[in-house]
């Protein structure tokens, strides 16, 4: 599997027990019209998101010139999967989705705090050249270490706890690669200031990491608010951004 297809898989099995309902209020999956629209825009047809999604990938749209393809079919993918219908198969267009997805959280986060950006989340492009599929690779690697620290952020991860998300990926298509990377990240010490680095400067993927760290945890103790309050602030995000983030989500 690359990166991009595990963070697929950890997206559909659900790192913590909210992952997947956080994924459905940004999706709008209880819409019930979701993946026709999604369709009609794949399709060229002319199909018309509403919500959130509809909002940010029109704008993205027009900020990179034009409709990104890959963006929606990943997030029909996704949608698929959330509700029911995805497959180990669909590995590759999982991952799309969860990039775009994230980017979308971002990306509307930022205009919604008036954060104004022409800069398109690379999750809602389609990558011209190996260069840019590369730097995409390399962001999703830190969007993955940013959903293992968060889960790491109430004290160490267990090693039931481990078990149970390795067996959860296994079951979306995760080979034995796969699973000692994540293996590996998730007995690391946590590492806050890696990502603060990373992302400093960087609005749009400092919106990015923050969204992604949501989507690994419940939000349910003082450490882990204590470590999204510490990640954002040493991120430069501001207040605004992150209670945006907060709300698409549902917390």
């Amino acid at each position: 599997m690359s990166l991009t297809d595990l963070l697929g898989a950890m997206m559909q099995s659900g790192m913590a027990p909210s992952s997947r309902k956080r994924a459905k209020n940004v999706l709008g999956a209880e819409s019930g019209d979701l993946m026709e629209s999604l369709s009609g825009l794949v399709g060229g047809k002319g199909g018309d998101l509403g919500g959130i999604l509809g909002e940010v990938l029109n704008s993205a749209g027009r900020a990179a010139g034009g409709m990104q393809n890959r963006a929606v079919g990943g997030l029909g993918a996704l949608a698929g999967a959330l509700l029911g219908g995805g497959t180990r198969s669909m590995g590759g267009a999982l991952g799309g989705g969860a990039m775009a997805l994230i980017g979308a959280i971002a990306f509307k986060a930022l205009q919604g705090a008036g954060q104004k950006t022409d800069n398109v989340p690379l999750g809602l492009l389609q990558p011209r050249n190996q260069a840019e599929q590369q730097k995409l690779e390399q962001q999703t690697e830190l969007v993955l270490k940013a959903m293992i620290n968060a889960a790491k952020s109430d004290g160490r991860i267990s090693e039931d706890e481990i078990q149970r998300i390795v067996g959860k990926l296994k079951e979306a298509g995760a080979q034995d690669d796969d699973m000692r990377y994540v293996m590996s990240e998730m007995q690391k010490p946590i590492d806050t200031y890696s990502l603060m680095a990373a992302a400093k400067g960087q609005p749009e993927l400092a919106a990015e990491l923050y969204a992604a760290s949501l989507m690994a945890i419940e939000v349910d103790t003082t450490a882990e608010k204590a470590y999204l309050q510490e990640l954002a602030g040493g991120m430069g995000l501001s207040p605004e951004v992150t209670r945006q983030i907060d709300q698409m989500v549902g917390l």
